[in-house]
């Protein structure tokens, strides 16, 4: 029996960067040696264990057969006669299909240090082809090395996967967990480059997918191009250390000016509101957790609101914190308005520029929180006010203590353009 370090932990060693886990291979070992060892078996499809001390996981090598559609298509083999080599080639990409022996020495069967010191992203094997998960992980593998291209050879096998149906049997849950963990790298637009160049972006996100092409008014936005500006808003983010929630509020902030009758280019008139609703569409469809899906619908329906609230009245921003939920909710508004600077700085010569609102936002919201609700509702009922009658009495209230902190000319409602 012989254990092996493998993977991203070998990988990231060699690029010099921290490893955030480690996994290993065993070969020569039996799931019933392993159980007398003291290893923990936890694996569902095929033989994982769990070190009694590390609780490091350690996997039998495989090798893996073909057998149907899909991320679960596969029969495995774990016999112990199954050598590290087999095991390697399964595996997606030559910077992922390394192993590191007890006394150090690399074994490279497929020449991953070389991609490495080329910055190439490329296929072990056409084993590749077989699952579709793969087209998201080297997607996210660019986002999070975004100095490596993707080798030809390998660009060309993802679209005839997607051209072959494969990515159409891919499973929500495992759709969700790559796109968050790919958001979460370092530069989130080159995975949807990747996938978009290879079609599984139309096949996964067309309502993502249509906003290239779809221009913007150029005062506005420098870029004109909508996909650009989206792109910019994710970097940005990340740039901004953005959580998952607020990246993917980002992502979907903008999805209704893909759908824009063209007769009204380049203004997005009621496009906050398009945007809601596709949102609705891609987190049912994807499953996306309501943490997520509840930042990202509000940031659609009111980015544009929030850009323009500089130039509210007090009445016009105290209906719009109050359609934030800030006020049930307010530790969500830091998440709110800073979706909206990753949208205002997502643009072309607008990157080093200040976003004025947030803090002005957050300053109208700690005064207007500052009202004695109780005390003001307590004395509404003494009038005999009921419901609807003292929630206005709170409001005004609000409106008059975030008063002195407007413009002295302002809009009386947000609209929006």
């Amino acid at each position: 029996m012989k254990t092996y370090l493998v993977g991203g932990a070998v990988r990231d060693r060699l690029l010099g960067r921290t490893t955030q886990d480690n996994d290993w291979v065993v070969v020569g070992a039996s799931p019933e040696g392993m159980v007398a060892k003291g290893f923990l078996p936890v694996g569902r499809d095929f033989p994982v264990f769990l070190h009694p001390q590390t609780k490091e996981e350690y996997a039998l090598a495989r090798t893996e057969r073909k057998s149907g559609r899909g991320y679960h298509g596969f029969v495995f083999q774990t016999t112990p006669d199954v050598t590290l080599e087999e095991d390697l080639a399964r595996r997606d990409l030559t910077i992922n299909a390394m192993a590191q022996a007890a006394d150090g020495t690399l074994v490279d069967p497929y020449k991953g240090q070389d991609d490495i010191r080329t910055r190439v992203l490329r296929h072990v094997s056409p084993a590749f082809g077989e699952d579709p998960v793969r087209i998201l992980r080297l997607a996210r593998f660019a986002a999070r090395l975004p100095d490596f291209t993707v080798a030809a050879e390998t660009a060309e096998l993802m679209r005839r996967m997607v051209d072959e149906g494969e990515a159409d049997h891919l499973v929500a849950e495992r759709v969700w967990q790559e796109l968050a963990r790919g958001l979460m790298e370092e530069r989130p637009s080159r995975m949807f480059e990747v996938l978009r160049d290879c079609g599984a972006l139309a096949r996964l996100l067309p309502e993502v997918e249509r906003l290239w092409g779809v221009p913007q008014r150029a005062d506005y936005h420098p870029e004109v191009d909508t996909g650009v500006h989206l792109m910019m808003v994710l970097d940005m983010s990340a740039r901004l250390g953005a959580s998952l929630p607020v990246r993917f509020a980002c992502l979907c902030h903008d999805l209704g000016k893909g759908t824009t009758p063209a007769d009204v280019l380049p203004r997005h008139i009621g496009h906050e509101q398009r945007s809601a609703h596709l949102l609705k569409q891609v987190c049912e469809r994807l499953r996306v957790p309501n943490e997520c899906r509840e930042l990202a619908d509000v940031v659609a329906r009111e980015h544009g609101n929030i850009h323009r609230s500089e130039d509210l009245s007090a009445a016009a921003t105290v209906r719009l914190l109050e359609r934030l939920d800030a006020f049930r909710k307010p530790q969500r508004l830091p998440d709110i308005l800073l979706a909206c600077e990753c949208d205002a700085r997502g643009r072309l010569g607008f990157e080093e520029r200040a976003y004025l609102p947030s803090e002005q936002l957050r300053q109208a919201l700690q005064t207007a929180h500052a009202v004695d609700t109780a005390q003001l509702a307590a004395e509404a009922l003494e009038k005999g006010l009921k419901g609807p009658a003292i929630a206005q009495v709170i409001q005004q209230a609000r409106i008059a203590a975030v008063e002195p902190l407007r413009p002295p000319v302002a809009t009386q409602d947000p609209s929006t353009p």
